[in-house]
């Protein structure tokens, strides 16, 4: 599966039953990083927790919860995020605060925590990601401006 460029975000929730409708919870921290507004219409598209088939809300297209990340191999229950970035991915970021050893901190999805040696506040850069934990990872700068 084609995963388009204009991805917000990508997480896992329940659907729940409210009256006469379905409700699907999005997480705080999405509205908090600025990836959704409240408000705001979205298209949203639903992929299956099974390995081997699901669909999305646009297309019905075969995908598995794999191909939703890209690369990335996921093995662990919904309930564990992965990290949403890999090594060598390059990504767009804005620095919003400054580490306790003077590295930028970005924020992606999730409220992912990328360290990048160099930037400062209010910096808009691109990097590239070289290291990646379960809780942050850390980008060098490849271009200085976006």
């Amino acid at each position: 599966m084609e995963i388009s460029e204009k991805l917000l975000c990508l997480f896992s929730t329940d659907v729940s039953e409210e009256d006469d409708r379905y409700v699907i919870e999005i997480p705080r921290q999405e509205v908090e990083t600025g990836d959704i507004d409240p408000g705001e219409v979205y298209r949203v598209a639903l992929i299956s927790r099974e390995s081997d088939a699901g669909a999305t809300a646009e297309g019905g297209a075969n995908s598995s919860a794999d191909a939703a990340s890209g690369s990335r191999q996921r093995s662990s229950a919904p309930s564990e995020p992965q990290p949403p970035v890999d090594v060598g991915e390059t990504r767009y970021v804005e620095i919003e605060d400054i580490g306790k050893q003077g590295d930028g901190i970005a924020r992606v999805e999730r409220g992912y925590v990328i360290i990048v040696p160099g930037a400062e506040v209010g910096d808009r850069v691109k990097v590239e990601i070289s290291e990646v934990k379960s809780n942050f990872a850390v980008g060098e700068i490849i271009e200085e401006t976006f």
